[in-house]
């Protein structure tokens, strides 16, 4: 019996040939009807025999497009229509937005070949996308995704282009990113005063790869923003690249060709290969020990056992790569600490100083990301995305809805992102990085009122970090009482334990669950900078269990920023000999006055970290955030538990003697002990630490969560420890840095303030803004 029936899917499903998919599948199964975009996601209308839609609807749920992520999905009988075909008809808006956006996609096999083919019309065309790849949130301006919402509607197709779309069996088949050389993106290629080299198309990148080769630096816009690219095997290229970047040591990525190429030089795990090869296409960072290239490597990552490797994934970075044959810089296209620039203008006017010749395109960037970075750890291949970006932004799919309110969360200061929930979706921007910076401020700005405007709603709800000199919470509290919305602090700490319990859905577990949090700084909720945390999530609330004993918090930010600091906090030796070696005979006098008179203190266990770095002279002063931590780590190799000390055990009281750990530990570094022993101690010691509160505290769940957590060798003890005992629980797909604020006051709010599961303990917490005098 003919059927007409109107299926709804939501999820990722614009921007990834869903309806393309959906037609094929209808015509080859012989039903008509149609396929559209709305609001809501996918909208099929489809008539024919009962069972055969029935073989449709499963087919199309159980084998959507590679690149879809089904979120929800339903049908509904109606009336029966005749219809004389099956087709893809425009999108229709006609209400607001509830959908999920759609990331930027890696360059598909497909058109790799295409534009390395010379037979092949799109030969060397940089722009080359289907269905399957290309831009999508960085060219978004409104949805549904359809190419008049995008910067692409620029660049009308030409007729062989348009043929493509419109074929029912071609790869392009509404294809919204397509174009080809005939009507599409042109590049220029100029000098650092913006005088054109008068290049052709087809000789713009072989021109490009003789000036890097030629010892130059090049800024090359790219799908996402402008990166600095430059010869890698060049170290004085590298070393120019880095005084004019201000960029002294933090490790630079580097661009391979191929996955061949990387695999020549460098020993790589099937997993690391994978995640390399992924349509997100993040940096991936793997160990150098038995690097086998030529690359500039001291200059590269400069003390580092580790590189940063990408390949190409976009048509822009395959020609350069295919051109040149040899690894790259590619680092972000900006002075460091600013954000990465997508505006030709904006570009020239900041990094010309640096870059010496500039490959500009006309494609606008809407939504400017940076590279999405990942990293597995040595034992256990455990997984950590250490930033959230380009490919993975600017969706959260696995949000289960809290609470019907719109809520915007604008997480904390140094890795600023922000959440917004203004429908059954979560959006969470792309890392956007630190709102010291001017820049980085205004870029913050810009991506929440993006959102807004995006889905034409403003928050019933605004969520800040309790820290009341952040950025993030100054301008939430001016946007508040703007919008006439309340705000609600909510603690730093709280919301990296609510990151991981609502990854996980364990908002509604039966039993308790230990919440581990540690990082460098956060303001606590008796007015002490809070880092080293243990608290219990049970009948849907938070409670601080336990933490590191205070010690001395000195010269504010500062401290930071300066490992030596910590040291000097915890130094009980007034005769240490590094007080003469570190310190000036002023310093020394300022600090100590400051330590007498000193009110504040904090539990940081990332500060911790930084006064072992110092006292090893690891590091002293941070020229790249987290810079001692990570040097720490890449000092120690593998581990064996039998041949490691523990330095303290948990107090009956549930607080971590911090004084009683540095003396043992100090007194390891007086007596000679090896360097990296002490620092596998140190770990092992933090590692114990947690399963023995969860031990105390008889709990079988730990959730961990903060910066601290992106040590891979701490994360390794800590699963090894847990082993069958406990069931350790970790953010993953999100970042356990401050990238994941935003998610956490959001996931806080929803469910346990705005359910009034907290309700008294919330009270101060929540606060109407007024209208100051």
């Amino acid at each position: 019996m003919l059927k007409t029936y109107k299926i709804a899917i939501g999820g990722r499903v614009q921007g990834v040939g869903f309806r393309p998919f959906v037609s094929k599948l209808a015509r080859r199964m012989g039903l008509l009807g149609y396929v559209s975009n709305n609001e809501n996601g996918v909208i099929i209308m489809v008539s024919g025999e009962a069972d055969t839609i029935c073989h449709f609807y499963t087919d199309l749920i159980e084998n959507p497009p590679l690149l879809a992520k089904i979120k929800t999905h339903h049908y509904l009988e109606l009336a029966y229509v005749e219809y004389n075909a099956f087709i893809i008809i425009p999108s229709q808006k006609a209400h607001k937005l509830n959908l999920a956006l759609t990331p930027d996609f890696g360059i598909c096999p497909e058109c790799r070949l295409e534009i390395l083919d010379p037979v092949n019309r799109r030969f060397q065309y940089a722009f080359t996308t289907c269905v399957n790849c290309g831009p999508r949130w960085a060219i978004t301006e409104n949805f549904p995704f359809e190419r008049d919402h995008t910067t692409i509607a620029a660049f009308k197709m030409c007729p062989t282009c348009l043929a493509e779309y419109e074929d029912g069996d071609d790869r392009r088949f509404h294809s919204q990113t397509n174009s080809c050389p005939d009507c599409g993106i042109k590049m220029e290629l100029t000098n650092s005063e913006g005088i054109s080299l008068k290049v052709s198309q087809a000789a713009i990148f072989k021109k490009v790869n003789e000036l890097i080769l030629g010892g130059n630096i090049i800024a090359i816009k790219n799908t996402g923003g402008y990166l600095l690219c430059c010869d890698a095997t060049n170290a004085d290229v590298v070393k120019r690249l880095r005084y004019l970047k201000r960029r002294p040591k933090k490790p630079f990525a580097i661009l391979y060709p191929s996955l061949e190429m990387m695999e020549a030089d460098l020993s790589l795990e099937p997993f690391q290969k994978k995640e390399l090869c992924s349509v997100e296409r993040p940096i991936v960072i793997v160990s150098s020990k038995d690097y086998a290239g030529e690359i500039a490597i001291d200059d590269i990552a400069p003390g580092l056992q580790q590189l940063g490797l990408m390949l190409p994934y976009s048509g822009i970075l395959e020609m350069l790569s295919k051109e040149l044959e040899a690894p790259v810089i590619a680092t972000s296209g900006n002075i460091h600490g600013s954000p990465i620039i997508s505006d030709k203008q904006q570009a020239i006017e900041s990094i010309s100083e640096i870059a010496d010749f500039f490959l500009h395109h006309e494609l606008a960037i809407s939504n400017p990301q940076d590279d999405s970075v990942v990293k597995f750890s040595a034992k256990y291949q455990q997984r950590i995305l250490f930033r959230r970006a380009r490919g993975f932004a600017p969706n959260y799919l696995e949000y289960v809805k809290g609470s019907d309110q719109k809520i915007l969360a604008l997480g904390g200061h140094l890795k600023s992102t922000i959440a917004f929930a203004p429908n059954d979706y979560l959006y969470l921007s792309q890392y956007l990085g630190n709102l010291d910076h001017y820049e980085v401020y205004n870029r913050f700005k810009e991506t929440s009122e993006f959102f807004q405007e995006l889905f034409d709603q403003k928050p019933d709800c605004i969520l800040v970090d309790k820290h009341p000199a952040y950025l993030s919470t100054q301008y939430g509290l001016e946007l508040s009482m703007k919008i006439n919305v309340p705000a609600y602090k909510i603690q730093h700490h709280k919301a990296h334990f609510a990151s991981v319990l609502g990854e996980h859905d364990l908002f509604e577990a039966e039993e308790a669950v230990l919440g581990v949090v540690w990082d460098g700084t956060g303001f606590g909720d008796d007015g002490q900078i809070w880092g080293g945390e243990f608290f219990t999530f049970q009948d849907g609330r938070i409670t601080r269990s336990g933490h590191f004993e205070y010690y001395n918090w000195l010269a504010g930010d500062k401290m930071a920023k300066e490992p030596r600091l910590s040291l000097y906090a915890l130094n009980q030796d007034s005769q240490a000999d590094f007080l003469y070696k570190k310190f000036t005979t002023l310093e020394r006098d300022i600090y100590r006055s400051l330590k007498r008179s000193n009110t504040l203190e904090t539990s940081s266990v990332g500060r911790l970290f930084d006064a072992v770095a110092s006292l090893l002279g690891i590091c002293d002063i941070n020229t790249y955030e987290g810079e001692g931590a990570i040097l720490m780590e890449n000092s120690v190799t593998d581990y064996d538990f039998e041949q490691l000390t523990r330095y303290v055990r948990v107090g009956a009281n549930k607080i971590v003697s911090t004084n009683l750990l540095w003396k043992i530990l100090y007194n390891d570094y007086l007596s000679g002990t090896e360097k990296e022993t002490i620092i596998l101690n140190f770990l092992y010691t933090l590692a114990q630490t947690v399963t023995d509160m969860a031990a105390i505290m008889g709990l079988n769940k730990i959730a961990l969560s903060g910066g601290v957590f992106q040590n891979t060798v701490l994360i390794d003890m800590i699963k090894e420890l847990c082993n069958d005992r406990f069931e350790l629980f970790l953010n993953i797909n999100l970042s356990p840095n401050d990238e994941n604020i935003s998610y956490g006051q959001m996931m806080y709010y929803s469910k346990l303030l705005a359910n009034k599961k907290e309700k008294e303990t919330a009270k101060e917490e929540k606060f109407q803004i007024k209208q100051e005098n």
